[in-house]
């Protein structure tokens, strides 16, 4: 039987996640990327509970003809502004099974500039 994209970024991200968990003063951000859009969130594993997000279906962050690595970019520095506005700097970063590449790679280096540790 062959394995398919998606059960391998599966067993990836399960790899991943029995390392990785987030905390109210140092939560996950955890990335989902489509075809469309990408999308960011802030963390608590141990209250579950959802802390701050972002995406490309925000205003202003899509507007214009602009790939969808440059919108990557520009999500993470959303997020990282919105972050160190609610006092976190530290957060651990979940890629969710992607390749460390193109539009991951773009958010995380922007959300670094704009004032995150990870």
């Amino acid at each position: 039987m062959a394995i398919t994209k998606e059960f391998r970024r599966n067993r990836i991200k399960m790899r991943i996640r029995k390392v990785v968990t987030g905390t109210a003063e140092r939560p996950r951000l955890t990335v989902f990327r489509s075809n469309k859009g990408i999308y960011v969130q802030l963390i608590d594993d141990l209250s579950g509970k959802t802390l701050l997000a972002s995406s490309t279906a925000e205003k202003g962050i899509a507007e214009g003809k602009i790939n969808k690595v440059t919108q990557a970019s520009e999500v993470g520095k959303s997020i990282a502004q919105k972050a160190v506005s609610a006092g976190i700097t530290n957060v651990v970063f979940d890629r969710n099974g992607y390749l460390y590449h193109g539009r991951i790679k773009s958010l995380a280096d922007a959300a670094r500039e704009a004032g995150l540790n990870f």
